[in-house]
């Protein structure tokens, strides 16, 4: 069966209670959980299993917000529900000396200042829509938090997750900077 002659409601932009809200609100309420994993044993197989799930419905959201409609409480909440969730594992695996705090501190700048600088664009009525490869650093960051918690790689192979963290920090300066060009290009064509 298709996915068209799936029976599926829609919602309008001003809905709250959507399905992909839903998952939303779940992936925030189970990352504390998850920073307590890490928190209290590091490299463990019950955190890399949260993860992969809590990382894997990141993308489940999506699917389910562009099925059933896109909503303005979406759009604010599935940022910031991935990035509690992300530099709030990151933080934690640099308190269990699993992360330098150095390229965690360049990603956390990152996406707050371009939290802010979307939302004040968004106050101006200027959209500043993710580009492919801000999804490739998502997923870059996704992964490099994924290896720093598997068991059989955490201590053996740290340089895995290390690799992929640095790797992640050149994607996150590359699209913050696409951001605000993107930003500046749209403020100038609104005039």
């Amino acid at each position: 069966m298709s996915d068209r002659a799936l029976p599926t409601s829609s919602f309008g932009p001003s809905a709250l209670l959507t399905p992909a809200n839903g998952v939303t609100v779940g992936r925030v309420l189970l990352t504390p959980l998850l920073l307590a994993l890490i928190v209290g044993a590091g490299d463990s197989w019950p955190a890399f299993v949260l993860w992969v799930g809590l990382s894997v419905t990141d993308g489940l959201d999506g699917y389910l917000a562009r099925r059933h409609g896109t909503t303005r409480s979406g759009a604010f909440l599935d940022p910031l529900a991935d990035k509690f969730l992300v530099l709030g594992a990151m933080i934690a695996l640099v308190a269990k000396a699993l992360f330098w705090w150095v390229p965690v501190t360049i990603i956390a700048a990152r996406e707050v200042s371009m939290s802010l600088y979307r939302a004040l664009m968004g106050r101006r009525g200027i959209s500043i829509p993710a580009r492919n490869w801000a999804k490739v650093k998502t997923v870059t960051q996704d992964v490099a938090v994924g290896w720093a918690l598997l068991p059989l790689t955490a201590e053996k192979q740290r340089w895995l997750a290390n690799g992929f963290l640095w790797f992640a920090v050149v994607l996150t300066v590359v699209t913050g900077l696409q951001y605000l060009l993107d930003g500046r290009k749209a403020a100038a064509s609104a005039l």
